[in-house]
């Protein structure tokens, strides 16, 4: 095991080269009913950019890869293969599927390293559109309309445009300068991107339509973490995880000190949760110069939701598990000292200074509390409709991604933004017809 100091945020893996990935591509079997197309969630030409890779053509790669994915090298990084397109490959049957994931990476690297984009820019005629955040759904929406002759604008609350992608998750597992790539990418679609820009603050839903927007999209994903209601919550020393790995993006950006991140050097922190972020967290803090990272979690691995190569990459990095502690109670006196909890084998405190939550979130209601006609469900959930698909309760306004659907991968918020900017398309030209 490296030492705590020596781990640094450099990218988890290196990709394939030309060679490698070429060789990669070859080994694929052309399935007749390609399965790997069936488990990916934007449905991607899987079997016609691998066969295009292994004929050595990355440009006609990169064409097939862009009719589905404004994304395609932060999918490469992160989207979950093993669950999805490898997951469902043939040779996955004897534990060697080929590997899908590298070589989307692979192939949108190489596209902009090479400058390779053949895409025509379309004159922007079918009407405006304002996208309200800018993670993976604002993203896709933003890309898909603009590629079909909309006028869009991306309104962003924080400093950058990427959401999740560049304040959510950690360097080495997607390094920034990726996310800010594939955003240049859109913005050559002429897509427009609006920075500290607070809808619900700075603009509401009303004024954004008295500036002459066709139709709305809201993708503001789930913003509020949620808090562990047990005794002692209100001890200093528990942290978001979000937080936590939002912080470190900013200071990684040099936009914040390093006296203003949640952690201390050689601190025993615990993480409760048993998703990618609560192992992004543990990952981050060792990273950061915590003395020692245990991760809480009330299940077994076998039901844990973390992919199982996180969790493997956590425990190489030196990440500690504790399986089947029942969070009872936080302990300590103003300042937390430990966590009271129910194991298998009875309660017990285990120690620690710090303690961070990567429990869930949920929908900020900044927006829905701003304008009128937008209902949500009991948990602050937007309500949608199927026809046109995505819009709310409110004429013009449509949602979708995690503010919709609950928290969820990339991929699957992308597969229903997708859908979402066709019901877009669908409405304003209905709109625009009856205009006539």
């Amino acid at each position: 095991m490296t030492s705590n100091s020596s781990i640094e945020f450099s990218e988890d893996s290196s990709g394939l080269s030309l060679h490698e990935a070429v060789n990669e591509a070859k080994r694929c079997l052309n399935c007749k009913q390609p399965k790997c197309k069936e488990g990916c969630p934007i449905a991607n030409n899987i079997p016609e950019f691998i066969r295009a890779v292994s004929l050595g053509n990355f440009g006609e790669a990169r064409n097939y890869i862009a009719e589905k994915s404004n994304l395609p090298a932060v999918c490469g990084r992160v989207c979950a293969h093993e669950l999805q397109c490898e997951g469902s490959c043939v040779l996955n049957q004897k534990g060697k599927p080929v590997k899908i994931g590298l070589l989307e990476r692979f192939v949108a690297d190489f596209a902009f390293d090479a400058n390779i984009s053949h895409e025509k820019i379309v004159s922007k005629t079918r009407g405006k559109i304002g996208v309200i955040g800018s993670g993976p759904a604002g993203l896709t929406v933003a890309g898909d309309l603009a590629k079909i002759g909309f006028s869009v604008t991306v309104f962003e609350a924080l400093p950058e445009p990427g959401g999740v992608l560049l304040y959510g998750i950690p360097e080495f597992r997607l390094p920034k300068e990726i996310v800010r790539r594939e955003i240049k990418q859109i913005e050559t679609h002429g897509v427009n991107f609006s920075v500290n820009r607070t809808i619900g603050a700075d603009l509401n839903v009303d004024t954004l339509f008295g500036m002459g927007y066709d139709a709305l999209f809201i993708g503001t994903g789930t913003a509020v973490s949620k808090e562990l209601d047990i005794p002692g919550k209100e001890l200093i020393g528990i942290v978001q995880a979000n937080y936590l790995l939002r912080m470190i993006a900013l200071y990684g950006a040099n936009q914040i000190e390093r006296k203003e991140l949640p952690i201390h050097t050689g601190e025993h922190s615990l993480v409760i949760g048993g998703g990618n972020v609560a192992i992004d967290a543990a990952r981050s803090l060792l990273r950061m110069g915590a003395g020692s990272v245990s991760v809480v979690y009330r299940g077994t691995r076998g039901n844990m939701s973390a992919l199982k190569s996180e969790y493997d990459s956590a425990v190489s990095d030196g990440v500690k598990f504790l399986w089947e502690h029942v969070p009872k109670e936080f302990v300590g006196e103003g300042q937390i000292s430990g966590l009271s909890v129910t194991t298998p084998s009875g309660e017990l405190t285990v120690p620690a200074e710090k303690i961070y939550l990567a429990i869930g979130s949920r929908p900020a209601n900044r927006i829905v509390s701003t304008t009128g006609g937008i209902d949500v469900d009991d948990n602050g959930y937007v309500i949608t409709k199927l026809r046109p698909y995505g819009m709310t309760t409110r004429k013009g306004v449509f949602a979708g991604g995690d503010v919709v659907h609950r928290p969820a991968t990339v991929v699957m918020a992308m597969k229903e933004a997708k859908k979402v900017a066709a019901g877009i398309a669908e409405y304003v030209d209905a709109v625009k017809l009856l205009e006539l």
